[in-house]
């Protein structure tokens, strides 16, 4: 059985007041919260806590672990392998392969050498179920941006052997495959859609069995993904346009096109395709407590290309007084800005579920975090705190049925739908 700690004992000291139904409310979104799967695509990983010193079997300072996941009752975390865009060359394909393959071993090593008996590899829907059913925890593979495939495609059936269960063709960038949806922010495209080598890497995709991933992608790229995929496809981790307009969620169009695809829509808990204007207002709000605390700790907040330009130990050194700033700031931050400029919560994420469940059907929509790759909302910013999005889910009227599609069954459909056509094709 899943232990959940609640994400706060405020959580507790509400419930002694609240009313009847309120109380109902929470007891009936536990127990759906014990019964279901909770599946979360997308969370990204760094090899360096996959260690024999450092892993997942402690408390890190990450979003995810398995200390986390057992107390917000979180069941499969699909770890991905992702790699950033770079030169489309042979050396940048080789460096590429080189930093995909040490995800899959790390992802393997935590599986396989440092916690067997407490996290599984799976690579279908029953080994989910029967991992889960054993008391442990589950792990999956996605890979984050194909161009570590470079451009030979016998890799999408290496990364497929390797235990991959979904691909995107791009990432933030153009590459052989594909148009990415930065190109719609740039104002710069390379193929207009999908490059012939990136049409016959869905067709590949199809053969071998691999879900094929449209969250990162242009509209472009992603219409024509559907158009030929003959399986269905997912976003694994992305929202919905017409509810905050940003490049990475999806247009009405697209969501209208994968549900004629049967596929599935990972709706993502990134605060800033959420409601990137109110985090834009929170973020400001909130950094002058931050800084005030940074100046307290005698250090100043810099840039991101200040601390990319860092060297590994001076970038630790910050990281780490970076995180000891925001962790003194947080009470302030709390009590100072919450109550007048609120954070993206867990209430604007569920809206858009509520959109996308309204226009594409329920066996359309799933959930995902993107945990420790800028994802989190107010209520739901580590895996501790998964209980909170059952009950959100669960006060806005949602049945049982219904969260448990929405949490791992309409994912699984699809993976098994996938893995058929592989197997007739």
């Amino acid at each position: 059985m899943k232990s959940i700690l609640l994400s706060s004992l405020l959580c507790l000291v509400l419930l002694m007041g609240c009313t009847p139904s309120e109380q109902e409310i929470f007891d009936k979104a536990m127990d759906i919260h014990e019964r279901v799967i909770t599946l979360d695509t997308h969370v990204d990983i760094n090899v360096n806590n996959f260690t024999g010193e450092t892993n997942y079997t402690q408390r890190l300072d990450t979003q995810v672990d398995l200390i986390k996941m057992n107390e917000g009752g979180l069941d499969v975390v699909w770890l991905i392998v992702y790699t950033g865009q770079d030169t489309l060359s042979k050396e940048g394909y080789a460096d590429a392969y080189e930093n995909a393959i040490r995800k899959f071993e790390a992802i393997h090593r935590l599986t396989e050498e440092i916690a067997p008996g407490q996290i599984e590899l799976a690579t279908t829907s029953e080994d989910v179920r029967r991992i889960v059913a054993e008391g442990k925890k589950v792990a999956m593979i996605g890979v984050e941006n194909a161009y570590p495939v470079g451009e030979d495609l016998s890799r999408i059936e290496e990364f497929y052997d390797r235990g991959a269960r979904y691909m995107s063709l791009t990432h933030n960038g153009h590459n052989q495959f594909g148009d990415s949806n930065t190109g719609e922010r740039d104002g710069e495209w390379m193929h207009n859609g999908l490059s012939d080598l990136g049409r016959e890497a869905i067709a590949e995709m199809n053969r071998v069995g691999i879900m094929i991933d449209i969250s990162h992608p242009a509209k472009t790229t992603n219409m024509e993904t559907m158009e030929l995929s003959q399986a269905p496809v997912i976003a694994s981790h992305s929202s919905a346009r017409a509810v905050y307009d940003h490049s990475r969620n999806l247009s009405d169009e697209e969501l209208m096109m994968l549900k004629e695809n049967g596929g599935v829509v990972q709706t993502v808990a990134f605060r800033g395709y959420v409601e990137g204007e109110k985090h834009a207002a929170w973020q400001e709000a909130s950094r002058t407590i931050l800084e005030e605390e940074a100046g307290k700790l005698g250090f100043e907040l810099v840039s991101w290309e200040d601390i990319r330009a860092m060297s590994g130990e001076e970038r630790d050194e910050y990281m780490e007084m970076y995180s000891t700033a925001q962790d003194n700031a947080e009470p302030r931050i709390e009590d100072e800005v919450n109550v007048n400029t609120p954070p993206v919560s867990v209430a604007d994420f569920a809206d858009h579920i509520d959109y996308m469940v309204d226009l594409i059907g329920i066996e359309h929509v799933g959930i995902s975090s993107d945990f420790d790759g800028g994802g989190g909302v107010y209520n739901w910013m580590d895996a501790s705190e998964t209980f909170n999005v059952t009950h959100e889910l669960v006060k806005r009227g949602y049945s049982e049925e219904q969260i448990e599609m929405l949490w791992s069954g309409n994912l699984l459909r699809v993976l098994d739908e996938v893995q058929a056509v592989a197997e007739e094709l």
